[in-house]
């Protein structure tokens, strides 16, 4: 029996492009919206629905989670039979129960909160890398609102929270630096906190303002009130007045940062990508790729049905901040090692804390395939050198796998370690990758 090429211990030989591509890929549901429409039709007053849901390993797990403590998540098609949707139905939340966030940050963030809701314990356990990542500032901000938690000191998990049904909310402050996902966390489950909530971010900088912005606007169309420092209140404060939400229908934007490798194929070889539905107007960080690609040599037309983008057979080096949209990094700078100039990528010090160490394992790995890369203080400085083919190591990052798959169009020989590991946002990698170079891979 041949070897499964997506098994965790088995190399992907990331296909060759022959030639330049030319493709429509259908990239599936947002992740990011579809974990905070999870959260808010949870802590809903009524039943909603959520059509074309990703289905994904971190949002699985976020629906395993709310499942566990007692959410109603119904699979099946919407109620006009156009396409897979899922009923959410509110319930009282309940423990004891024990969630399984794997190495979903979002998970990991915007429960904890939730937890303080319900009427029991609620015990947050998962992969070995999230006892690494980052909790103390949601776990900190609860307290300081009166919820009881056990980590043992550990600002990370394992954790318990001790639910008593309700939570007072109010003014709480918190250094957001290491993940915007602290402020989003407490902001989604603010309105049903008896005070709501005002977070106050203390820290010099804040990372993935685009994701706040996300989850501010996902909580306005359920309802919610909030101010927000764009909206004319405080730098860096933001605020959710205590009320119900509304349970809606709400459509899965596709997932605009898993459409940066497709979008990259084009770039690489000079060929052309359509994305059907790509938005018109949305707050997902991944849309600033037609700027970014753009300006590193590629065009791109925005029509009724969706974004066209044409690789003009060359690669321009980028001096860019990515601190907005640091998840982009990975494929920007499998990108600009592939470029006819240097780039250096900026503001993206908290990349250190993700799924790995994101810029140590790109400077390692592109380094590896003969690349000449050097990490900065807040990023990466990429010089462009003939590479050649090896091993990618994907360090259980799905942004990494994509990177090396990026680099494998233009370089032949290169081999992914565990390129299942994409199955954490983007199912089925390796089929939408081999079936856009169709017959002009190897």
């Amino acid at each position: 029996m041949a070897a499964n090429p997506t098994a965790p211990t088995a190399l992907w030989p990331a296909p060759h492009a022959r030639g330049a591509v030319d493709a429509t890929v259908h990239v599936p549901g947002s992740k990011s919206v579809t974990n905070r429409a999870l959260v808010l039709a949870a802590l809903a007053s009524e039943p909603g629905w959520l059509r074309r849901p990703l289905r994904s390993r971190d949002t699985l797990l976020m629906a395993g989670a709310l499942r566990a403590m007692g959410v109603g998540i119904e699979e099946g098609v919407g109620p006009d039979g156009s396409g897979e949707a899922w009923r959410v139905i509110p319930a009282g939340l309940r423990g004891p129960a024990t969630v399984d966030v794997g190495n979903a940050g979002t998970v990991m963030r915007f429960l904890p909160p939730v937890a303080t809701l319900a009427t029991g314990d609620i015990r947050f356990d998962g992969d070995p890398r999230s006892y690494e990542r980052p909790l103390h500032g949601v776990i900190d901000a609860l307290r300081a609102l009166g919820a009881r938690i056990d980590d043992e000191g550990r600002g990370a998990l394992p954790l318990t929270v001790h639910g008593s049904g309700a939570l007072d909310g109010g003014p709480v402050s918190v250094d957001a630096s290491s993940s915007s996902q602290f402020v989003s966390a407490l902001l989604l489950s603010g309105p049903r906190f008896n005070q709501g909530v005002e977070v106050r971010h203390t820290g010099a900088s804040l990372p993935s303002l685009p994701h706040i912005r996300m989850t501010v606007d996902m909580l306005r169309a359920v309802g919610a009130q909030v101010d927000t420092p764009e909206s004319g209140g405080e730098p860096n404060v933001w605020r959710v007045t205590p009320g119900a939400l509304l349970g809606r229908d709400l459509t899965v934007e596709p997932d605009l940062s898993n459409a940066q490798p497709f979008l990259a194929a084009a770039l690489v070889t000079g060929g052309r990508v359509l994305i059907p539905d790509w938005p018109s107007r949305t707050t997902q960080p991944g849309d600033r790729l037609r700027e970014i690609f753009t300006e590193m040599g590629g065009s791109c037309e925005l029509t009724e049905y969706g974004l066209e983008f044409t690789g003009s057979g060359r690669i321009h080096g980028i001096d860019v901040d990515l601190g907005d949209v640091g998840e982009l990094t990975p494929g920007i700078a499998a990108v600009a090692a592939l470029a006819d100039s240097p780039s250096t990528l900026r503001g993206v010090s908290h990349l250190r804390l993700h799924e790995t160490d994101r810029l140590a394992a790109l400077t390692k790995e592109i380094n590896e395939l003969g690349g000449d890369v050097t990490e900065t203080a807040d990023g990466l400085h990429i010089r462009p050198r003939p590479l050649h083919g090896g091993v990618f190591h994907t360090y259980e990052d799905h942004r990494m796998a994509t990177a090396g798959a990026i680099i494998g169009l233009a370089v032949p020989g290169v081999r992914i370690e565990n390129v299942a590991t994409t199955a954490k946002t983007l199912p089925d990698f390796p089929d939408l990758w081999t079936g856009m170079l169709g017959s002009g891979g190897a």
